[in-house]
């Protein structure tokens, strides 16, 4: 005979189990990784999980000189003849790679899809250098595909890829992701980037591409079906001008019914717009705080221009 186990030695149990998972997922939530090392760009950026040390926000920094001997990737390409992928693993030495993704929900448990994706992510990027020389969209079709069958429909990731060259191009891919913006120091404002001429995409799993090879195989999507993922493009065309890259944590911040975003924070971009990137992000937090607690988590990437 089973002996029923009284319901407070079952909360009990459940508490320690919750904390238990915390513990394990503060130990197996990846870092970032350091901030790259781009000729002529800073950058700098922070993640504050809503809950204890832990949260759905990541931040993944792809610095290609440090993360990956290209030296003799281009050397491996070039003995077997594949001359242009050599040559777009040379590029990869002036640009510098940054994911910024949010996990709907913003609890301990969420952290743990954050992990997914670190570890998805950072694999599939292996295989793009050696087969391609660089990301290329079809990592991020990938990663759709793998996390729509893996999750129910209320549970997704927005996301934001990019890539920061040391021209001050950026190249980046959105999927229900906020748009980037741009803090001109010659204007000492932010400038706005126009939807329209703009490429977005829904949430990562929530809805499988319409060009998937394996289609017929899947299971009926509720949604429908997505476009095939394209890249946009926008330059940080002067000195000193800071491109700051986000989650909803910041944009829609509010505090007694006044929002945060962007007034608040163009004028903390303007009154830091001499600091280093570095510098420049806690002073954001503070002012952030000041502003009002949050009610989300809260991530935010500087790259500026020097």
């Amino acid at each position: 005979m089973t002996t029923r186990q009284p319901a407070e030695d079952r909360g009990v149990d459940a508490a320690g189990e919750l904390n238990n998972l915390q513990e394990i997922a503060s130990y197996l939530r990846p870092t970032a990784g350091s901030p790259p090392d781009v000729q002529g760009i800073d950058v700098a950026g922070v993640s504050l999980p809503l809950h204890g040390t832990v949260g759905g926000d990541h931040l993944i920094y792809l610095d290609f000189k440090k993360r990956y001997d290209l030296k003799a990737r281009i050397s491996s390409a070039e003995a077997a003849g594949h001359h242009h992928i050599a040559e777009k693993l040379r590029l990869c030495r002036s640009r510098a790679g940054v994911v910024v993704a949010d996990v709907s929900g913003h609890f301990m448990t969420d952290s743990l899809v954050a992990l997914m994706l670190h570890q998805a992510f950072l694999l599939g990027a292996v295989y793009a250098l050696d087969l391609h020389g660089e990301i290329t969209t079809r990592l991020f079709e990938n990663l759709n595909k793998r996390f729509y069958q893996s999750f129910a429909v209320n549970k997704f990731l927005t996301l934001l890829y990019g890539e920061i060259n040391q021209d001050g191009a950026f190249r980046f891919i959105t999927a229900g992701h906020p748009l980037p913006v741009v803090f001109s120091r010659s204007y000492d404002r932010i400038v706005g980037i126009s939807d329209e001429s703009l490429s977005t995409f829904p949430p990562i799993g929530t809805m499988p591409s319409s060009h998937d090879i394996d289609l017929e195989a899947m299971a009926a999507t509720p949604l429908g079906y997505k476009a095939r993922y394209t890249t946009n493009e926008i330059s940080l065309m002067g000195h000193g001008d800071i491109l700051v890259l986000h989650t909803d944590g910041l944009s829609e911040h509010q505090s007694g019914g006044k929002e945060y975003f962007p007034g608040r924070l163009e004028a903390c971009l303007r009154k830091g717009k001499d600091q280093s990137a570095k510098e420049l992000c806690p002073l954001i937090v503070d002012d952030v705080r000041r502003f009002g607690a949050l009610e989300d988590d809260m991530s935010l990437v500087l790259i500026k221009r020097l």
